[in-house]
């Protein structure tokens, strides 16, 4: 009896391995790149409970033991490297210089919560540079307006389909953009921001719907919006940042992607992974809020902020601007079948590099 239990576990544990591995753009396929860490655990036990519990004087209690363990060792490369077990891939800043440093305060609020009093209470403990929040309306934009003194520097976009979004800046932002790249709804803002030592950031801010039964049914709509903004960013030499709630996460071949083709760094590799969703289960959280940036900058800190009524914790990042510190950071590269990869998801939606917003030029 045990034998069978296990093994009917071990297939569907092959079967979620193997899916994701496919290109299949369905959301009942790609939601499977989600959770990877619960995958390995699952597979983790399966490796004990057939080392507990089955005959190994039968081939088939050995062919389930060793398949449960290849699953365990599949799951776990792909979360490897955002354990403190990796290399990082930015390095930890050497001084601070505050007209150097740029701090970003990311929150996906979730329309329906009405703690906005949590939120300003983290802004005005953390004093980031930028606020950026996501899921925003006009009644959160109204209740957020007593922050516009120290954030005089805004980019609003208020809507009711939980893709609203808002920009609050203490530093200048310049040749600002709200563009809608790929779907008519879910808007997208682009500036340029100047710090304090007058460098220029080119700055993107990001929240593509998801693949799922209740928003897109495909992940093409996402995906061709991160790999376009990872197109028009991959030529420039300027100091970079981009940042949001990607619907994705940090370990999925689509994120892999998009560092490949855009050529930014991730603070979080051998760092840890810094889930922020869903806060309300602690079983099921995954790092969906990202910031990548290029190695311009280097990493003073990077902290997920307490619970607020969200399903998102809040992410603050501080990075500071050290050229010469940065110069020899190297993230993924990547290769022809890369790019041609990207091209096609982007020709799916007929959406190129031209269409997005450079700040700058």
């Amino acid at each position: 009896m045990a034998e069978i239990i296990v093994a009917w576990f071990t297939y569907i544990l092959v079967l979620v391995t193997l899916l994701p591995i496919w290109r299949h753009e369905g959301w009942w396929v790609r939601g499977l790149d989600f959770p990877r860490f619960q995958f390995m655990i699952f597979a983790l036990i399966l490796f004990v409970a057939a080392a507990m519990f089955l005959d190994f004087s039968s081939y088939k209690a050995g062919v389930l033991a060793i398949t449960s363990f290849g699953c365990f060792c599949f799951h776990f490369g792909w979360i490897l490297p955002y354990t403190q077990l990796f290399p990082v891939e930015v390095k930890q800043a050497r001084h601070k210089d505050k007209a150097n440093l740029i701090s970003i305060l990311t929150a996906n609020v979730l329309t329906t919560n009405q703690n906005y009093q949590g939120l300003l209470d983290m802004i005005a403990k953390y004093k980031p540079d930028i606020v950026v929040t996501l899921e925003t309306d006009l009644w959160w934009e109204e209740k957020l307006m007593v922050i516009e003194k120290e954030y005089p520097y805004t980019l609003k976009c208020p809507l009711d389909n939980k893709y609203g979004m808002h920009v609050y800046s203490s530093l200048v932002l310049e040749d600002t953009a709200i563009q809608f790249l790929v779907e008519p709804d879910v808007p997208s803002m682009h500036a340029l921001v100047v710090m304090r030592s007058d460098i220029k950031v080119r700055v993107h801010f990001l929240h593509p719907a998801p693949p799922s039964p209740t928003e897109n049914l495909r992940s093409s709509e996402r995906d061709a919006e991160l790999l376009v903004v990872a197109k028009s960013v991959s030529d420039e030499f300027s100091p970079i940042i981009v940042t949001g709630d990607l619907n994705d996460v940090a370990w999925s071949a689509t994120t892999r992607l998009f560092r490949k083709i855009s050529r930014l760094l991730d603070p979080r590799i051998g760092r840890g992974m810094f889930n922020t969703f869903h806060a309300d289960f602690w079983f099921a959280r995954w790092p969906l809020d990202h910031l990548f940036h290029s190695g311009h900058f280097t990493l003073s800190y990077i902290k997920k902020l307490p619970y607020f009524g969200s399903d998102h914790f809040p992410m603050l990042v501080e990075l500071m601007y050290d050229v010469q510190h940065g110069s020899d950071q190297e993230g993924l590269k990547a290769r022809e079948v890369d790019h041609a990869w990207a091209e096609r998801k982007m020709k799916e939606h007929d959406v190129e590099e031209e269409d997005v917003h450079e700040p700058g030029k």
